[in-house]
Formats: structure tokens, sequence, C-alpha cells
């Protein structure tokens, strides 16, 4: 070894972790960076493994981060609320970056893996599903590709007998317009969010008297950023999808394109959309 090369130890660094928390063991690396086992000797499969892991740990987040918003939100912390709702956005920007990363593989070096998916499919994704049953696009049948796990199917459920985010968001809204005692729409508990009139008025309240109504028109601001990313999200699904297997039957059984593109049409957060036309 050189005696001139660089020695981060002189410079006060720790080298030293036999009795030590390394930064493999504090993120317990080994596990992670070793739960890639491709099933076919294709170059990309290790890429359409490891793209959706780490979009599942980025969804881990996203959840994680809805769930503490929700409970900021609730108790009138909101500047708490803002903060988590925005990383969520951000989250969803970086879960859009790593579409650009799939589509670098062409057709034919995936169809020399494809088979060994077998059924599986991004469609069973119980972590996509709970931020879809949070944000209130909710529909029981989903469930059905959950049956098979007791413990995610109790988690699922669990969400689908509460308000939804969007759901307490309205409530806030209405309590402050009308005061404590206002009865806002019921929440749909087990079906999408449908627009409604008098939700999109008194949103159009807020944004005609923004200095007023700060606290509701930034929460009403924060969940049209959260569903553009969330959308495009979407939207780079479909150009992906399109561009890899063109409109094959997906391999779990989905139409595929034609349902991706279907999907495109649902708006979370309906109200907060529609009313800019009234402004």
């Amino acid at each position: 070894m050189s005696s001139s090369a660089y020695d981060p130890g002189k410079a006060g660094a720790k080298m030293d972790f036999k009795d030590a928390m390394s930064y493999g063991d504090y993120l317990h690396l080994e596990p992670i960076t070793t739960a890639q086992h491709p099933l076919s000797d294709a170059h990309d499969e290790m890429l359409f493994i490891i793209q959706h892991q780490t979009s599942e740990l980025w969804m881990k987040l996203a959840i994680h981060e809805l769930a503490s918003a929700r409970e900021q939100m609730n108790a009138g912390n909101m500047p708490h609320a803002f903060k988590m709702l925005t990383r969520v956005a951000r989250i969803f920007e970086q879960l859009n970056g790593a579409w650009d990363v799939l589509r670098t593989m062409t057709p034919s070096e995936y169809t020399q893996f494809r088979d060994s998916l077998g059924p599986s499919s991004g469609f069973q994704s119980w972590q996509y599903r709970m931020i879809e049953f949070v944000l209130g696009n909710r529909n029981p049948n989903m469930l059905k590709s959950h049956a098979h796990d007791p413990d995610v199917t109790v988690l699922l459920e669990a969400e689908l007998k509460r308000p939804s985010f969007y759901d307490d968001a309205i409530t806030l809204l209405y309590r402050t317009l009308d005061g404590e005692g206002a009865a806002p729409p019921p929440p749909q508990l087990e079906a999408p969010h449908e627009a409604n009139e008098d939700i999109r008025n008194h949103w159009k309240v807020v944004y005609e008297n923004v200095a007023d109504y700060w606290e509701l028109y930034e929460l009403a601001e924060k969940l049209v950023d959260l569903e553009d990313y969330f959308r495009r999200w979407r939207f780079n699904h479909v150009t992906t999808v399109e561009r890899v297997i063109g409109f094959k039957r997906g391999t779990g059984g989905t139409p595929g394109v034609s349902y991706l593109k279907k999907m495109l049409d649902v708006q979370l957060f309906p109200e907060l959309w529609h009313v800019r036309g009234d402004l």
C-alpha cells in the first residue's frame, strides 16, 4: 500500500467495525441486496426485479407518510401534515423516474424472462392498493387478489372501514366553513369517491377567499400536487407497458394497456379539479 495514498482513518474516520454498528448493519443491507433471485438467465430480469423492489420500498414510505399526515391533519397540526404531503408527492416523482430506467428494456429482452413471472403482476401490489384506499379510490373487489394473505387482507379491510384521507379533509373543510356541527356528505367507505357539487361549492369558497382560509387553500393545493404526480406515475406506467408488451394481456390476467388507460380517468379529488373551471 502506497504511503502517499489517502487514509481516511488518519483524518478521524472510523475504520474498524468489529465491535461497532456499521452502515450495512444499520440498514440491514445484506438481506436487501441478496433478495434478488432471477428465475432465468436473462440479463434484464435483474433490472425488472430491482425496479419493482425499490418501488415497493418507496410505496412503504408513502404509506408511512400518509398515515402520519392524516393523523397530524386530524389533530390540527397542519404545517406538519403539509410537510408530509409534499414528501409523498416527491416520492411519486421518484417513482416516475424509475419508469425511465425500466424503459431501457426492449420487448425482445422482456420476452426472454416474462414466462418466469407466472401469474404474478404489479396489479397484486397490496401497498399500491393501500395507497389508493387511503386516498379514496376504493373498490372492495380488489381485495380478492390479496385473499391468500390474511394479514394483508386485514390491513386493507381496516382501511376500507374508516374514512379516507380525502374524507377527513372534507370534514375539516365543512367544520371550518360551517362550524363544528357541520355535516359533510357521508364518506363512501367501500366505493370510489364520486364528485359532489356541494363539496365543490365549499372548495370554491376557499379558493375565492384565500386570505380567510389559507390553511384549507394550502391543503387543497398539496392534494392537487400529490394527485398530479400520482397521475404522471399512472401515465408513465401505461407508456412503459405499451412500449414493452404492446397490447398483450398482463401476466396477472388483466387486459394490460387497456386496463391501465381506464385507470387514467380516475380522479382522486375530483372537486379540487372541477372547481378550477368555476373561478
